[in-house]
Order: C-alpha cells, then sequence, then structure tokens
C-alpha cells in the first residue's frame, strides 16, 4: 500500500454544504483513506493509496462536483501577495456592493414609499401609472441581479447536480420574486386587473435580498480575512534581503538566494534572514515572534540565532545553516497553517446535518408554500412569500464557519503567544484534560545542573575524580554531564583522553581514559551501577551522606574507578522560576499534577516538595515512562505528558495530548502535539486554557448556528401566523441569513484578544 496525504486548494465552495459533499463523494472513492475539507481555509486534506487511485481521479472528482480543485504548493512569500490578493477580493466585493444597495434602496422607495408617506409623482404612482411604475421597477433590478449573477451562476448548477447550496436557495428565492414580478408585468402591460396586479411586485424583494446577502457576505470576508492575521504577521517577518559576505565584500541578495554555509551580516535594527550559528559579534536579540518573550535575549559567538528574529544593537555575522523552507520561521507557519486547515471532531455533527441542510430546506418551503396556497385562505401571493422567506432565511454556511473559523484564531492567537497547536483535533483534546504529567530534568528544572559536592574516598584527589568523572561524560548527552565538564572547565582542569565509552540506559557511563599515562577503567552512575559492577568501598557511612543530599533535591554520582568507589558527587538542578506558580495555577483548573523521573524518590520528593505537587512516579527509565501514561490512561485519565522532547519522546506520543519544551525544539515539534516555544511552565496553562476558550467559543458558535435555523425556519413558514402572529418579511429573513454568519465570524475573532 502506497499511501498519500495530500492537501489541496479547493475553488468554488459556498457554504458547509459544499464542503461537507465534498468530504462525501470523494471519502467514498476506491482508494481514499480519509477527506477532510476546510470551508473557512479552503483547504482540503486527502489519505489515499496510489496503487488504487491517482490525483487527477480524485481532481476530476471533485470538479464533477462544480469545484475546482489544485494541488500546487502555494508559491512561498513574505506574506504581501496574500494580503494584495486578499485585498483585491475585497474591493471587487465593495465595487458590486455600493451600487447594488444604491439601486435596491431606489426600488425600495419607488415601491413601498407611498406606504410609508412618501409622495411619488403621478407619472409612476402605482395607481395611476401601474405600468410605468412596474417597468422602472423592472429596469432597476436587472442590474442588481446581474451584479449578483454568482448566486444563480453556482446555484443552480449545484442545484440540476442534485447537490445544492446557499446560493441555491437565493438563486431559487430572488428567482421566483423576479419571475412572479415578471409574470405580473406582462399582466400589467396587457392591461389584466393592472393596479392590483402592480401591487404584488417583489421585484424590491429581489433586489434588497440580493444587496443584504452580498452584504452579509462582503462582511464575513472581510472578517475571516482577520483570522489570518496570525500566520500573515509571521510571514511578513522574513525579510526579502540580507547582505552577503563574500571574499570581504558585502552585497545585497534576495533571501531565497542564501545557501547554507553562507556568511549573513545583520546590522542592528534588521531581521534575521535565515537560521544559523553567530560567527562574529555580540547583541541581544528580540525573540518575541519566535517565543512570545518580550525581553531581548543576549546572543554572542556560537549562538543560534532564528529567522525572523530582530537583532537590537550590535552588528552580527551569521553562517546560514537552515535556509529556505527548513528554518524554524517557515517550519512555525506551516505548522500554524496546517493547524487552521484542519477540523476538529466537534464539527462532525455540523458536517452531517450541512450535508442534508439545503435539500430539506427546500422541502420545507414548498411544502409551507403549498400549504398556505392549498389548505389555507391565503392566495398565491402570499404562499408566495412564505416559500420564499423559508429559502431565504436558512443559513448553512453559519454551521459551516462555527469551528473552522474558531480553531483559525485560536491556533493563531496561540503562535502568537508562543504556543503552537498542531491540529484542531488536539486543540478540542487538550480541554479535555485531567491529568499533566511533567517529567523532572528540563521541564521542571532549568536543566542546567550544577556540581555542588564532592567526597573523595581511598588516595584520590578532587582534581583527579573530577577530570575522570568529566572525561567520562565527554560524549554523553545526559544534563548532568554538562555539570561535571562544566565544573572541569571552570577550574582549568585538562580532560583525560577517552579510549572508550558505553552509556548504560537508566544507570550511567562505562568508560576508560588515559590519565597522566595510566588506563583507568571507570563506572560512573547510580548506586545500582556501582553494586552490579562489584566495586568495593561502598559503606552505609556513604549511603547515609547520599540520602542527605538526595533530601536536599540534588542528584547523587558514585564514581568507581578499577572497580574501586572513588568518590560520590552532588549535582543541583534548580526549579524554574515560574514552576511553583504554574502547578499551584494548574492545581486550580482541577487538574491532576503528576511528576514523572529517572531520579531516586528522595530527590524526586525534594523536588516535588518546591514545586507543590504530590505524586511523583520516580526511579523510570527512559523506555518505561511511556508505561506509566499508559497506567494512567487505563484509569480514565485525559494526560498531558510535558517534556523536552527527546528521551520523552515515546511518553509524549502515547499521551493524549503530548507537550514539548521550547529547549528541545526541533525534536519537540515532531513528537509532540503542542510545543511550548520559550520553554516557559507557564504556557502549559496558556495552551490548556486556550484550548478551553477555543471550545467555549465553538460551542457558542454552533449553539447560535443551530438556534438561528430551529427558530428562524419555522418562523419564516408561517408558524405564527397559524395563531394569529406576524409573518416574515423575505428581506427581513435576507437580512437575517446574512449576518448570522457575520455574527459567527466575529464571535470567534474574540479570541484574538485571549491572553491566557
Amino acid at each position: 500500500m502506497a499511501e498519500q496525504k495530500l492537501q489541496m486548494k479547493v475553488s468554488g465552495m459556498h457554504c458547509a454544504a459544499c464542503s461537507t459533499r465534498i468530504e462525501k463523494v470523494v471519502g467514498n472513492l476506491d482508494g481514499i483513506d480519509g477527506c477532510s475539507v476546510n470551508l473557512a481555509t479552503e483547504q482540503a486534506t486527502v489519505r489515499f493509496d496510489s496503487s488504487l487511485i491517482d490525483l487527477q481521479d480524485i481532481k476530476d472528482a471533485i470538479g464533477r462536483l462544480g469545484f475546482s480543485a489544485s494541488s500546487q504548493p502555494e508559491e512561498k512569500s513574505n506574506g504581501e501577495d496574500e494580503i494584495k490578493a486578499s485585498r483585491e477580493k475585497l474591493q471587487s466585493m465593495r465595487s458590486r456592493l455600493v451600487p447594488s444597495f444604491i439601486l435596491a434602496m431606489l426600488i425600495m422607495v419607488i415601491s413601498m414609499g407611498h406606504m410609508v408617506g412618501i409622495s411619488l409623482p403621478r407619472q409612476i404612482h402605482p395607481s395611476h401609472a401601474p405600468l410605468t411604475y412596474s417597468l422602472i421597477q423592472f429596469f432597476l433590478v436587472l442590474p442588481v441581479l446581474w451584479m449578483g449573477r454568482n448566486f444563480y451562476l453556482i446555484g443552480v448548477p449545484a442545484l440540476l447536480r442534485g447537490i445544492p447550496n446557499m446560493d441555491s436557495l437565493i438563486a431559487i428565492g430572488t428567482g421566483a420574486a423576479f419571475i412572479y414580478s415578471s409574470w405580473n408585468l406582462v399582466d400589467i402591460a396587457l392591461g389584466m386587473d393592472s393596479v392590483s396586479r402592480a401591487h404584488d411586485l417583489y421585484f424590491e424583494a429581489a433586489a434588497m435580498l440580493i444587496a443584504l446577502v452580498s452584504l452579509g457576505k462582503y462582511l464575513e470576508a472581510r472578517s475571516k480575512a482577520k483570522t489570518t492575521d496570525a500566520i500573515r504577521q509571521l510571514m511578513q517577518l522574513a525579510p526579502e534581503e540580507a547582505t552577503l559576505i563574500k571574499n570581504g565584500l558585502q552585497q545585497q541578495i534576495p533571501v531565497a538566494d542564501i545557501m547554507a554555509g553562507d556568511h549573513i551580516l545583520i546590522r542592528p535594527g534588521e531581521r534575521v534572514a535565515v537560521d544559523g550559528i553567530i560567527f562574529e559579534g555580540r547583541s541581544s536579540v528580540d525573540e518575541s515572534m519566535l517565543t512570545g518573550e518580550s525581553m531581548p535575549v543576549v546572543k554572542k559567538e556560537g549562538d543560534t540565532l532564528f529567522g525572523g528574529t530582530l537583532n537590537k544593537n550590535g552588528p552580527l555575522t551569521l553562517l546560514a545553516e537552515n535556509v529556505g523552507e527548513d528554518t524554524m520561521l517557515a517550519r512555525i507557519v506551516q505548522l500554524v497553517r496546517d493547524a487552521q486547515g484542519s477540523k476538529a471532531p466537534i464539527a462532525n455533527l455540523a458536517d452531517r446535518i450541512s450535508l442534508y441542510f439545503v435539500p430539506t430546506v427546500m422541502v420545507i418551503a414548498t411544502l409551507a408554500g403549498l400549504s398556505w396556497y392549498l389548505l389555507g385562505d391565503a392566495g398565491f401571493s402570499y404562499s408566495l412569500r412564505i416559500f420564499i422567506a423559508v429559502l431565504v432565511i436558512a443559513c448553512p454556511c453559519a454551521m459551516g464557519l462555527a469551528t473552522p473559523t474558531s480553531i483559525m484564531v485560536g491556533t493563531g492567537r496561540g503562535a502568537q503567544l508562543g504556543v503552537l497547536v498542531k491540529n484542531g483535533e488536539v486543540l478540542e483534546l487538550a480541554g479535555k484534560i485531567s491529568c499533566v504529567v511533567f517529567d523532572k530534568t528540563g521541564t521542571l528544572t532549568q536543566g542546567r545542573p550544577a556540581l555542588t559536592d564532592i567526597v573523595t574516598f581511598e588516595s584520590f584527589t578532587e582534581e583527579m575524580v573530577l577530570r575522570l568523572a568529566a572525561g567520562a561524560e565527554m560524549k554523553s548527552e545526559h544534563p548532568l554531564a554538562d555539570a561535571l565538564t562544566g565544573a572541569a572547565g571552570e577550574r582549568n582542569y585538562a580532560i583525560p583522553e577517552l579510549q572508550s565509552f558505553a552509556p548504560l540506559q537508566g544507570k550511567g557511563v562505562e568508560a576508560e581514559l588515559t590519565l597522566d599515562d595510566s588506563l583507568y577503567h571507570v563506572y560512573l552512575g547510580k548506586v545500582g551501577l556501582i553494586q552490579e559492577e562489584g566495586v568495593s568501598g561502598l559503606t552505609k557511612e556513604i549511603i547515609w551522606q547520599a540520602e542527605q543530599w538526595a533530601k536536599e533535591g540534588k542528584t547523587v554520582l558514585y564514581l568507581g574507578v578499577n572497580k574501586k568507589l572513588a568518590a560520590i558527587l552532588a549535582i543541583a538542578d534548580p526549579l524554574k522560576e515560574e514552576a511553583r506558580e504554574t502547578i499551584s495555577q494548574l492545581k486550580s483548573m482541577d487538574l491532576e499534577v503528576v511528576m514523572l523521573t529517572g531520579d531516586n524518590k528522595e530527590t524526586a520528593a525534594a523536588i516535588a516538595r518546591q514545586a507543590g505537587i504530590a505524586r511523583i512516579v520516580a526511579g523510570v527509565l527512559p523506555d518505561r515512562k511511556e508505561e506509566e501514561i499508559v497506567r494512567l490512561q487505563e484509569k480514565g485519565e485525559v494526560v498531558a505528558m510535558v517534556g523536552d522532547g527527546i528521551n520523552d519522546a515515546p511518553a509524549l506520543a502515547r499521551a493524549d495530548v503530548g507537550i514539548g519544551m521550547g529547549t528541545g525544539i526541533d525534536v519537540a515539534i515532531e513528537s509532540a502535539d503542542i510545543v511550548l516555544m520559550k520553554g516557559d511552565l507557564a504556557g502549559v496553562c496558556t495552551a490548556i486554557s486556550l484550548s478551553r476558550a477555543t471550545m467555549r467559543n465553538i460551542r457558542q458558535n454552533l449553539f447560535w448556528a443551530f438556534a438561528y435555523n430551529v427558530v428562524g425556519i419555522p418562523v419564516a413558514a408561517g408558524l405564527l401566523a397559524i395563531f394569529g402572529g406576524p409573518t416574515l418579511n423575505p428581506m427581513v429573513g435576507g437580512a437575517a441569513m446574512a449576518f448570522s454568519s457575520v455574527s459567527v465570524v466575529t464571535n470567534a475573532l474574540r479570541l484574538r484578544l485571549f491572553n491566557g
């Protein structure tokens, strides 16, 4: 099976019925494993078996439904092209909207002005000149219908293909009003009961409905444009040009031409073009676009710079490493794009209803109109009003936009706050979290442990012990290794030559080193390693000393040299400043907090006490962390795992929601569902609160979208009139339909104000 995942741009969708129909038809094709279509982003994600179906077959299937699909990747830009296209679309809509409204208002004045005290000249008064009165309206409505022709060009073919959409409802409703009025115009011209028929025209209804719905679409498009503000702001952070240093000369080149290994000059006030290492210089850099942290960070030679960050003062020379789509900024933009184009499970109900919504509304409108005409005392004109009102008040768009717009704004706002959410499913699931599991080292603690104590035995000196310990850890990637090598470096101790090295997972390391022309066989790690390897010299007093250090939250390492215990060393990893407050806030959110660590119980308990965590799972090797997550899930917990994305990758993947800290960002982006860009624990609370706020926003949208249709359609069908109440004017229904979608998008935009 050659399974592929493809993202396509789908054009021509106008309501939830469109997107849901595409999902159903494409999803039922042989070889399709899944199809998800996002109305708000006009993006389809298709998983398929390329041995059973090819790309063109998928495009053809979408084409037969009346839509167009393009699998060509969007040209990468700094966002200017997208902004320009959005502005041109809005300008085009506005250019048709203004004259439509002017003409519609003129028709309204002519057709209904005499009813509200506006005097019409005798030459165009319906009682004195019914033909002139009717012809003026007829010729005024034609350009309005022409400017709203897309309703007919899209809605009628969709109806004929058996997949009616919102445009079909508008086309039928306004078309019925226009045809009925035109028929009456012919009768008026033939002198058949002219005055009576002149008072039974619906040209103004057709014109005003087109104008009002067009206004709603314009406001909706303008509001939807704001939902992508976050991604546009990110895209605009990448400069268009950079200064290349080559052979001692400087030249301006497009950022797209930068190659890995190039030297790039970054002047004060300029943004970094690509990712790389500082080759020369020292400056403070604003990384707020990446981490959400407002305070600039001091950067010097050897430090990493990310594209899009801002150089504040000193000039820097950058050695380019990751360029083009490999930069962190490009990966973040793509991640946010994917998240905004994804769907949340909560949208499934709306999608299922939307599939049958428009045909059901058409049936209800027809039955309501016929019922009033055949069973009631109402005439054809009254029944037609009922028919049109039902058609134009129904709004599948509000249901279709309820979920994706909130996800777009929510994930975009998260990116601005330094919280990257991978997709809508994760965003929804994060709001259901009941238990948060923290890794200790580098997550709850600063991840930069320092050597605090050394006790030597036998004839070993402190210098010799530290040199051997640092040498044994030279190839280790564990944070504790940095503490030992750093301590040796601070004391200017020479590191002995390493002959062999073997990491012992979860226990320590084994190494052979040459020091002063002598070969030393070294074990460095937990007490269990020393005991297993038969190292002599371990006494109760030594174990007692180690326990005292452990109670203080220090990690104890045992150094065995040539089968003799040479020293015990204590290393402390300070708790992050925000850890205690974060844990307290999580508890106030009714979440259980667990600390998961490979350290012994005493060390883990000391850190847990400082952080305010009551539940600890200690002594867990990296390969067992995943098992602990499973145990919690089996107890019914919805588990979030917070880790650095390195040793914690399996646990992050197993958890319901994996939250990766920015300190291990490359791996975290691959293995975590949510990435905290600045490694601040407060981001955990922000991520969960953002999820809850977004889901609350979605539920509000869905409630009002469903409530609007559940209440509006029966009223339009004349339910109140049965009991002596009023009927719904089609123009009022059209206005309500137009603004229902606007209200949903506007409510979603409130998430832009979210601050955690």
